[in-house]
């Protein structure tokens, strides 16, 4: 197993656990098959499901424990009770050197937490953040945080700034991407104190982050700016909101062309048009946001992830871990931060 890629899955965690996870991750083992697979979680349903998802025994190895972080618990509470659980164990073997990664759909709260506790958080960095990456129209955008930290203060937002910068340079390639903070408004006045301060440290920063200023919502699937960077409670918001918009879209046009001869003919003609936008749009398809910030890979899944969607958190994974994305991005972040960032935080 020395040439093998060895990822953690936290299989019962999420609302369709463990029968998604399974299916999700055989799907990825089809394809990919120099990936081993840690699976934590309940071993008779585990080996069940594996066998029914025709999952090579020689792919994956199961380590059992029976206890579940429950998707409403605290992460005060889940840290304190639940160093049994199939969350802790799989971030743990990624902590102890086993596995390049950890994929989990469950509890956000709590994985970030655990995940914060076994893992570390990077030099300089006071708070991981949730970075997903997005569709738009210029092309995907990395956008953050996304859930994890419901209030931010200044000095979160131009950590999170920084690291979403670094992430894009490292995913994308690019030389110098653009970063806009998400504000009700694009003029300078506008908005919480701390976005407006945020802003101002990092117009200081310039020649380090290639800072536009302020995006709305509206300019995030435009491609305003690659990154977008808000607190965890608006970047969630968004998130959410741009799945519904799909969901939406991807219905009505369903509803619409069963209801008439005409419109399932127009359909049949631009099939393969609309299947591309289709596959643009899926949320499913962009599913697997890191937990940026911290001394290892760390990806959640979407909760109501379904099979599909959880084999794509899975896939992201593989990539992060293949492209040694953490040592990449400790090299960037130190280079991007050898300047004098000011303690804006308003704490002594």
């Amino acid at each position: 197993m020395s040439n093998t890629l060895v990822i953690s899955i936290d299989a019962m965690g999420g609302d369709n656990a463990p029968e998604a996870v399974i299916e999700g991750v055989a799907r990825v083992a089809k394809k990919d098959d120099s990936v081993f697979f840690f699976l934590f979680g309940d071993e008779d349903k585990i080996k069940k499901l594996a066998d029914i998802n025709r999952l090579p025994d020689n792919r994956y190895k199961i380590h059992h424990t029976t206890d579940v972080i429950k998707g409403d618990a605290k992460p005060s509470i889940a840290i304190r009770s639940g160093r049994e659980s199939s969350m802790w164990k799989a971030i743990m073997s990624v902590r102890n050197g086993y596995s390049k990664a950890v994929v989990s759909a469950g509890n956000t709260g709590a994985l970030m937490a655990m995940s914060k506790i076994c893992l570390g958080t990077l030099s300089g960095i006071d708070r991981p953040a949730i970075a997903g990456v997005m569709p738009a129209l210029t092309g995907p955008i990395v956008a953050l945080d996304l859930g994890a930290n419901a209030e931010c203060n200044s000095q979160n937002l131009v950590e999170f700034s920084i690291m979403g910068h670094v992430l894009y340079r490292v995913l994308f390639q690019a030389e110098k991407p653009t970063v806009g903070l998400l504000n009700i408004g694009s003029e300078e006045t506008k908005g919480r104190d701390e976005i407006r301060e945020a802003a101002t440290v990092l117009k200081g920063l310039t020649d380090k982050v290639n800072f536009i200023g302020f995006v709305e919502g509206n300019d995030i699937c435009a491609g305003k700016s690659n990154v977008v960077v808000s607190d965890g409670f608006s970047g969630n918001i968004a998130l959410k909101t741009i799945e519904g918009t799909a969901k939406f879209i991807t219905s009505t046009l369903k509803e619409t062309v069963r209801k008439s001869f005409v419109g399932s003919l127009g359909f049949l003609i631009a099939r393969p048009a609309l299947n591309k936008l289709k596959k643009k749009i899926d949320p499913r398809m962009y599913n697997g946001a890191m937990f940026l910030g911290l001394n290892g890979i760390s990806v959640k899944s979407h909760g109501g992830a379904d099979a599909f969607a959880f084999s794509c958190a899975v896939e992201a994974a593989i990539r992060m871990a293949r492209n040694d994305l953490c040592n990449k991005i400790k090299t960037e972040l130190k280079h991007v931060m050898d300047v004098d960032v000011p303690d804006i935080s308003g704490e002594a």
